[in-house]
């Protein structure tokens, strides 16, 4: 099992941007495709950007050209870049597998003030 920490969360206004990490444990190569979720209060979790080994990135339309993400196999890190902050960005922030499902970690919260 690979222990996933999400970091780079906060309190930015409209517009802004942040940029998450989620530290691996272990070698994310080995756990494959890559994911960024976020769940807002009283809504379901979803997936907002994925890459996989090869750096092939996918986004949900809700973010696509706001958000990059990307990941560095060699230190095991995962990336979530996002700029054009808006307050329905707002939410608690995962990343986990989506080949082969880790435990998941805390998250890391954004909220977005308008």
């Amino acid at each position: 099992q690979v222990q996933l920490v999400e970091s780079g969360g906060g309190l930015v206004q409209a517009g802004g941007s942040l940029r998450l990490s989620c530290a691996a444990s272990g070698r994310i190569f080995s756990i494959g495709t890559m994911g960024w979720y976020r769940q807002a209060p009283g809504k379901q979790r979803e997936l907002v950007a994925s890459i996989t080994n090869g750096g092939s990135a996918h986004y949900a339309d809700s973010v696509r050209g706001r958000f990059t993400i990307s990941r560095d196999n060699t230190k095991n890190i995962v990336y979530l870049q996002m700029n054009s902050l808006k307050p329905e960005d707002t939410a608690v922030y995962h990343c986990n597998s989506l080949t082969r499902p880790q435990g998941w970690g805390q998250g890391t919260q954004v909220t977005v003030s308008s």
